[in-house]
């Protein structure tokens, strides 16, 4: 496999340190630190509500093609893209979050399931909308 090299735009400062369970993160407030080459970037971001953080499980090891959802033996296997496990082939996770403040070049959020050191590989608005009026319907008209 060829790879590509990703830069972090800035990292998450949080008071968890270890992994937890997404719903863990519920009423968690953290911050994103933007590296200051890239605080312009920041420029009309203000105006969301909330945003998309694309980030790196960077405690990830290793990963499988199959899972058991959030660990649970009892669960049957899925393969992994079709879980939000952390161990995935390139350990890149998202989450939408709320927007809370921008003050300089620290974005404060609620609710991202990333580690405190955890690095954040984008960002961008989150903007609601109904895309099955522009989808196509499939060839049997179902």
């Amino acid at each position: 496999m060829n790879g590509f090299p990703l830069y972090p735009v800035g990292f998450v400062r949080s008071s968890v340190k270890t992994v937890l369970p997404p719903e863990s993160f519920r009423d968690i407030e953290s911050e994103i630190l933007i590296s200051p080459c890239f605080e312009a970037a920041l420029e009309g971001l203000r105006e969301e509500s909330s945003i998309v953080v694309l980030f790196r499980f960077h405690l990830s090891q290793s990963y499988s093609l199959s899972v058991h959802p959030r660990g649970d033996l009892a669960r049957p296997l899925k393969g992994v893209f079709a879980t939000c496990s952390p161990n995935r082939p390139n350990h890149i996770g998202l989450s939408r979050v709320p927007l809370l403040e921008i003050i300089g070049n620290r974005i404060l959020v609620r609710c991202l399931d990333a580690v405190d050191g955890t690095p954040v590989i984008d960002i961008k608005p989150f903007r609601h909308m109904d895309l099955s009026d522009h989808l196509p319907l499939p060839a049997n008209g179902e």
